[in-house]
């Protein structure tokens, strides 16, 4: 039987195995502050004891929001979990009233906020739910200090009763409950189990490139969201230091400062990446700004394993040493891989950073399946560009009639919360149905090919796969987003958020007398004009039925704040076509 079944035997598994001086580090007043492993299981005990003083029963439900990755959310966790607790994650930037619902649909009776901003938010419905207090990992003055619970657990003589409701909690046993950003309704609570997620970090620990010694990871996506979470279980297995970038607008500075061997991305912020490394090019001049551009075009043809031969190998290694030698700089100089997930991967991008030395594996999973279900390793020949990878083990992907994926293993989850109908709804026997379309080739990758609910026919009977046409115009520098609609109606189109940023620095260098405003480049016939090239160049890829024929540019930025997008950067594609009404209009009426 393996030592490691529930969620919180991970840090007693490295404190026995691999333990570190820097088990967790968080960035505190300007300075990175490390907890060793022994520390994090002294707190997380700690934690435990308060709970119990408490009276926080087997079952119970805590509440976590935090608006940064941080080591008290960690020691949270391993404290709510021990007493046979449910931790429910909350995502920071979701509305108060969504709040309210997710925090009376899980009955949580304590909340642990990172700051003033979730505070005010939780305060504003604390009233209509059963919240008996509400804790704060920064000092707010008028908020009870989550470091009174060391306090109030100081006492080690309960902590026999610690261990009893430790011994008490099963592998099946609910661990979280994670209510899912949908695109449309009121968040569904996915319930996983500690063996759910235990499992499935266990079965996806071989597919983490980690190499033996110290290893640094820099973690920034929400660990409210099971990818990261899922994520930091696996590094703690490994014994891995993982360090808190303070902010997504600090990676790049963040990473500079750790030197970190690997970390989790989603396509979003490799796209934001990438463009930002275009610019620095476009600043350049003469034979520098000639190479920059030869290197890329030299990185999009890039193939694993060297299938391109000796000549592009030895090409590749000049635009290495030159070019890409900078880029790797950029993010502290020791990054070989990235994770990618929660949505499909421009080919394009996975190509020039394979190019570039910084390997990006593309994994796939839901939030249901706890969630990994396939991702790409590059040795012994696990990876193949614009695949998810092979599943890994104990996990069984299957193919539908009507080629959705479906999924069966030990990562399934329980249900969602509250509502047997929805979950008989997704469950054939024992196979998930994953909402995805999705092909196995002949050497068993697994390729998402769109989501079953996003396809649509035309009024003349042609189905269109968003997804595909989207993720193709997005490789355009002018693009930043790209919603592909059309539903019975007689042709595709497209709502455009223009990459507001590489457009101004674009009208710099090559237009004169082009206002700059997010409003004025939106209305501008030579934006639209310079678009439409875009558009004329990527529709060339796809049947005539499929192909763009109108398009509409929006004057905001698409955002999780303005509505347009879900806290892990997907499209809310009926919001934003509710948002665009009058561009609708304007394409097809």
């Amino acid at each position: 039987m393996t030592e490691i079944t529930r969620l919180f035997d991970f840090p007693y598994y490295q404190l026995k195995h691999k333990p570190t001086d820097a088990a967790f580090v968080t960035k505190y007043d300007g300075k990175w502050t490390p907890i060793s492993t022994q520390e994090y299981i002294n707190k997380g005990n700690a934690i435990s004891r308060a709970l119990l003083k408490l009276g926080v029963q087997k079952n119970d439900k805590i509440a976590v929001i935090s608006s940064t990755n941080r080591t008290e959310w960690n020691i949270m966790d391993l404290g709510v979990l021990q007493v046979g607790a449910q931790n429910i994650p909350i995502y920071p930037t979701i509305s108060a009233e969504d709040y309210e619902y997710v925090l009376n649909h899980s009955e949580s009776i304590y909340c642990f906020v990172s700051d003033a901003e979730v505070l005010e938010k939780v305060k504003k419905v604390q009233a209509n739910t059963k919240l008996k207090e509400v804790y704060s990992f920064n000092q707010i003055e008028g908020c009870k200090h989550y470091s009174e619970l060391f306090e109030l657990g100081k006492d080690e003589s309960t902590q026999p009763e610690v261990e009893a409701r430790k011994n008490d909690v099963k592998p099946v046993d609910l661990a979280t409950i994670i209510y899912t950003s949908g695109t449309t309704g009121k968040p569904k609570g996915v319930m996983l189990s500690h063996w759910n997620i235990t499992s499935n970090a266990l079965d996806s620990s071989p597919r983490v490139p980690l190499l033996e010694g110290e290893n640094k990871v820099l973690s920034f996506l929400p660990i409210c969201h099971i990818f990261e979470r899922l994520l930091i279980y696996v590094y703690q297995h490994s014994g891995a230091s993982i360090y808190f970038a303070e902010a997504i607008d600090k990676i790049g500075d963040n990473a500079k400062e750790i030197k970190p061997n690997l970390m989790s991305v989603v396509p979003r912020l490799l796209e934001k990446v990438f463009d930002k490394i275009i610019l620095k090019g476009e600043e350049l001049t003469g034979l520098k700004k000639a190479l920059f551009f030869w290197a890329v075009k030299l990185g999009e043809q890039w193939e694993p394993y060297g299938a391109n031969g000796a000549w592009y190998e030895f090409k590749l290694k000049i635009a290495n040493k030159l070019i890409f030698s900078k880029w790797r700089e950029a993010l502290g100089g020791e990054l070989h891989t990235m994770v990618s997930g929660s949505a499909a991967l421009q080919p394009r991008l996975a190509r020039i950073f394979g190019a570039a030395k910084m390997l990006v594996m593309e994994g796939y999973g839901l939030t249901e399946t706890s969630p990994v279900v396939g991702v790409g390793l590059y040795k012994n020949n696990g990876y193949k560009v614009g695949t998810v990878g092979k599943p890994i083990d104990n996990v069984e992907v299957k193919i539908a009639d009507d080629g959705e994926v479906l999924i069966k293993g030990p990562n399934v989850m329980l249900g969602y919360y509250k509502d047997p109908e929805k979950t008989a709804s997704v469950m054939t026997d024992d196979y998930f149905h994953t909402g995805d379309k999705g092909i196995i080739d002949a050497e068993g990758f697994l390729k998402i090919t769109g989501r079953k609910k996003e396809m649509f026919k035309t009024s003349g009977g042609k189905y269109i796969i968003p997804p595909l046409l989207e993720n193709d115009m997005k490789q355009s520098l002018f693009i930043e987003q790209i919603m592909v609609l059309g539903e019975g109606e007689k042709m595709p189109a497209a709502l455009i958020q223009p990459n507001f940023d590489f457009i101004r620095d674009w009208i710099d260098h090559k237009q004169n007398g082009v206002g700059k405003t997010n409003e004025e480049i939106a209305n501008s016939e030579v934006v639209i004009n310079r678009i439409q090239l875009e558009i004329d160049k990527y529709n060339k890829n796809f049947g005539k039925w499929e192909q763009i024929k109108r398009f509409e540019l929006t004057p905001d930025i698409w955002s999780i704040e303005g509505g347009q997008l879900t806290p892990t950067m997907k499209m809310k594609r009926a919001i934003i076509k509710d948002i665009y009404q009058d561009l609708y209009d304007k394409i097809y009426r």
